[in-house]
């Protein structure tokens, strides 16, 4: 997977900063693919339901979401993608987390504090055998220590953000950092395609299906779009448990940050308060806000449809990032061992986290 690095220009006293007009013309045309790509795979998923439904012609039941990722992988592992719209790529994230909070008017807050509740337990679960097996398996294989420390941080958090939060904190490598990244999104991939066939297989519902995407998929964009692809409602759950997944990312960075620090490794962690709220995820507190405001009634039925709406049109630009900055032809750089341990760590994740749900839906929890 690439992880490209844009250098920033430098600035003398003659120069003065971009105005908010270059800003956003720098950013435009990224945004317009990102758009773009996401209209476009909506309009194949109506094109090929027309086509079986009015001429029964056999076209492929995609969704447009497989849609815009499938085409943005097609872009960037064929034609590449172009300088000029790196800037405006970047953005997905920011409509990802947008479509997060927007989210937060479809659950009622006893339903969060509810399933929320399940989900920081289990994520509680999955954190301590996660960053385990993760430093067992770095061991195994002889990974360099800050790496396996990479490895472990975004597996059990939150992927590639939570690994960017870390890489200021322990101060890695940029070879390690680029590399933990890329086995990260590696990942990603892989779930895109394997968990809705495995949720398929198993007959999971969505609730319990999306929990378990949420819980097991690493990246943050990766876990949405995995539960998206089953159902609606499956997308809905991934992101619950993906943002309670997500509120641990302070404490765990400040963990390895105290202890490379003692080592002598890293800048020692002076105001502890304040560096949890610099990597606390903010968009976590937009969630719970519109749920809050939804639970009370300040939002008619209207409107509440419109947040809705508005929620699918913001994810509709993340989707396409997913697959815009997915390289796959950079993999082969990377070398095969940091890409074993993290696909023994996901798969023993992955199970365990499986084994986790199926409990809790066994005993109680409402669907």
């Amino acid at each position: 997977m690439t992880t490209t690095t844009v250098p920033l220009p430098s600035t003398t006293p003659s120069e003065t900063p971009a105005s908010p007009v270059r800003r956003l013309l720098g950013v435009l045309p990224g945004m317009v693919l990102l758009f773009g790509i996401g209209l476009l795979g909506k309009a194949l998923e109506a094109l090929c339901t027309y086509l079986r439904v009015k001429h029964h012609f056999p076209a492929p039941h995609i969704e447009y979401v497989l849609w815009a990722i499938l085409i943005g992988l097609a872009i960037s592992n064929t034609i590449g993608l172009s300088r000029w719209f790196r800037p405006g790529v970047a953005t997905y994230e920011l409509w990802l987390k947008l479509g997060i909070v927007l989210v937060g008017a479809k659950f009622l807050m006893q339903d969060v504090l509810h399933i929320g509740g399940l989900s920081l337990m289990l994520v509680a679960v999955e954190l301590v055998l996660s960053l385990s097996v993760m430093h067992l398996l770095g061991r195994i294989f002889k990974l360099p220590p800050k790496l396996t420390s990479l490895l472990a941080i975004g597996s059990s958090i939150c992927g590639v953000t939570a690994i960017m939060a870390a890489q200021g904190a322990i101060e890695p490598d940029e070879e390690d950092t680029s590399t933990a990244i890329a086995a990260i999104l590696t990942l990603g991939a892989i779930a895109l395609f394997t968990f809705p066939a495995i949720g398929h297989a198993l007959h999971m519902g969505d609730q319990a299906y999306g929990m378990w995407t949420g819980l097991a998929v690493d990246n943050t964009a990766e876990a949405t779009v995995t539960g998206a692809l089953y159902s609606e409602t499956a997308g809905r759950f991934a992101v619950l448990a993906k943002t309670a997944r997500s509120a641990f990312i302070g404490f765990v960075v400040l963990a390895y940050a105290v202890y490379w620090s003692s080592r002598g490794q890293a800048a020692v962690v002076e105001h502890k308060g304040r560096f949890l709220w610099e990597k606390f995820p903010k968009f976590i507190l937009g969630f719970l806000a519109i749920s809050v405001l939804a639970t009370s009634g300040f939002f008619s039925a209207g409107q509440l449809s419109s947040l809705s709406n508005l929620s699918k049109w913001s994810f509709l630009p993340a989707f396409a990032g997913v697959g815009l900055r997915t390289n796959l032809r950079d993999l082969v750089g990377q070398g095969w061992r940091p890409l074993v341990v993290g696909i023994l760590g996901e798969i023993f994740i992955a199970l365990i986290t499986l084994g986790l749900v199926y409990w809790s839906y066994n005993h109680g929890v409402p669907r």
